[in-house]
């Protein structure tokens, strides 16, 4: 059982998930960092001087008039502020993510298929290169 489990850890691929992981989740510090430090303070700006982490609901009835009040009596309060901020987070990663796979995806090498592939030439039909009989027309191709 050991043996295993030291041949699972051993295998790349866990490695590669345990890097990102933990570059997973220092990028989403950065980005947390970003949401509320940069983008929500001017935007808040333009809406009238909002502090969205500061935006709440509260569901008893009293008006508190921050959260940090609610919250030091323990009043049930929906904070939709930090909802917001979370959803922008999302946003982000997801975009920076979409970013990195598209740019992965574009480095990967294409195979060629002028190398795999060949034209009968009877029919013209686009066949595997070793083929000696074509799958199409069924004729015998030359050596």
């Amino acid at each position: 059982m050991w043996k295993e489990f030291r041949d699972f850890i051993k295998r790349g691929n866990v490695i590669d998930l345990a890097v990102a992981v933990i570059i997973g989740a220092a990028f989403g510090k950065i980005v947390t960092a970003l949401v509320d430090g940069v983008i929500m303070p001017p935007i808040g700006l333009v809406l009238g001087k909002v502090d969205f982490s500061e935006l709440f609901i509260d569901l008893s009835g009293k008006g508190y008039p921050t959260l940090a009040a609610a919250k030091a009596v323990g009043a049930p309060v929906i904070t939709y502020g930090a909802f917001l901020n979370t959803v922008i987070n999302f946003v982000i990663v997801a975009f920076v993510i979409f970013l990195i796979i598209k740019a992965v995806n574009r480095s990967k090498a294409k195979p060629d298929v002028a190398l795999t592939k060949k034209d009968c030439p009877l029919c013209f039909s686009s066949i595997p290169i070793k083929a000696i009989k074509c799958p199409q027309c069924t004729s015998e191709l030359p050596a």
